[in-house]
């Protein structure tokens, strides 16, 4: 008897690719040798359920038992309590626990103000190649003249235009200025962390209750919303290499980056954003002070903080519970968003251990951008 996991998990960017021509890296462990079938099922009820996130033609995430090469779909009550928990000093302590911080919005603005400039841009270029043509027609002329500055001549028209290009540039260096300012404001006088209380375990498809204390609120603070919400974070990159057959120094499949040392150093990468997850962070804090994105997710309906006790609706779908093995990490959290009078919402992030169902759990992968500054809690439906 075996167990697989596959895994076709989104690259940054992910629009830009295809899966169904992506390679899906797969895992297989031997459970048992020389097991009979009643047996194999007999035993498989000490063990956590089957799943699979999305399907073979798009992204995929899959754990399967197989017993002398056919897949096992007999019906069968698994064990619910969680088999593969997160590890002590993981990825979650360092880049999902605590409190975070949310983006300049410029950054978000800038980004959809970028693709309009460069339309702009090709528009102008197109225009001036064809301006001998207009002329002809008597449509050309306008803003073809001729302008000095130093030794060279450009067209007028590009007085106009590049403004338009630089001018984001300009605008993420002040994001980023305002970004390091807040965080290091923060570090100064952060606030003392919330009591959590969960009723009883959490377990997958059910309703969560959840009590929350906070020692003291700050001046600023305003309305305050809870959710929880599950996803699949990225594999480790060497589980992601061995699968593929490569080893950890040669050429990373598609959607992997080259290892940036000083990121990987302080925890601010797992090799998969290409940089650009996530504006400019301070170095103090590892891991950083903006919430990495889930790029296969889905979160509960945001429910207000009215006193101290709350009733959160689980996320649609049904998705199997905690999972932590170097392949395949399905994780699930809670969020509670606290609007400030500044506008940019603080939040604390809790990670839960969330039991699992007793059958086999297939859900959609809902794949969400991998930006920091448009993956934020409040603006997913």
């Amino acid at each position: 008897m075996i167990v697989e996991e596959r895994i076709r998990y989104p690259p940054f960017e992910s629009y830009r690719f295809k899966p169904k021509l992506l390679p899906i890296a797969s895992n297989k462990n031997t459970l048992f040798d020389n097991i009979s079938k009643l047996e194999a099922i007999e035993h498989l009820k000490s063990l956590n359920a089957p799943f699979m996130v999305g399907n073979e033609e798009s992204w995929l995430v899959e754990k399967r038992y197989i017993y002398d090469g056919d897949i096992i779909e007999s019906k069968i009550d698994y064990e619910k309590e969680v088999k593969d928990p997160i590890t002590d000093n993981s990825i979650i302590d360092k880049q999902r626990t605590g409190w975070y911080l949310t983006p300049n919005p410029i950054h978000a603005a800038v980004r959809k103000f970028l693709n309009w400039a460069v339309i702009i841009l090709l528009i102008a270029l197109g225009y001036l190649f064809l301006q001998p043509i207009l002329e002809i027609f008597g449509l050309g002329g306008f803003a073809t003249g001729r302008v000095r500055f130093g030794l060279l001549d450009y067209p007028v028209l590009a007085v106009f235009v590049m403004p338009l290009l630089f001018a984001p540039i300009i605008l993420r260096v002040v994001a980023n200025l305002s970004d390091l300012v807040k965080q290091r404001t923060f570090l100064l006088d952060s606030p003392k962390s919330p009591e959590i209380k969960i009723s009883s375990s959490p377990t997958a498809n059910q309703d969560l209750n959840v009590e929350i204390i906070f020692p003291k609120r700050g001046k600023t603070w305003k309305e305050i919303e809870v959710l929880w919400r599950v996803g699949v974070l990225p594999p480790s990159r060497e589980s992601l290499m061995t699968a593929f057959g490569k080893k950890t120094n040669q050429q990373p499949p598609p959607g992997l980056t080259t290892e940036l040392p000083h990121h990987w150093h302080v925890n601010l990468d797992d090799g998969t954003g290409g940089g650009e997850e996530s504006p400019m962070e301070s170095n103090d804090v590892k891991g950083g002070l903006f919430i990495r994105p889930m790029r296969i997710m889905e979160q509960s309906e945001k429910i207000e903080l009215t006193g101290d006790k709350v009733t959160l609706k689980p996320p649609q779908g049904f998705w199997p519970g905690t999972v932590f093995t170097p392949l395949i990490r399905v994780h699930w959290e809670l969020v509670i968003v606290i609007k400030r009078e500044n506008g940019r919402s603080l939040m604390w992030v809790e990670p839960l251990s969330v039991r699992h169902s007793k059958s086999k759990s297939i859900v959609e992968a809902t794949v969400n951008s991998g930006r920091t500054e448009t993956n934020h809690p409040s603006s997913i439906h």
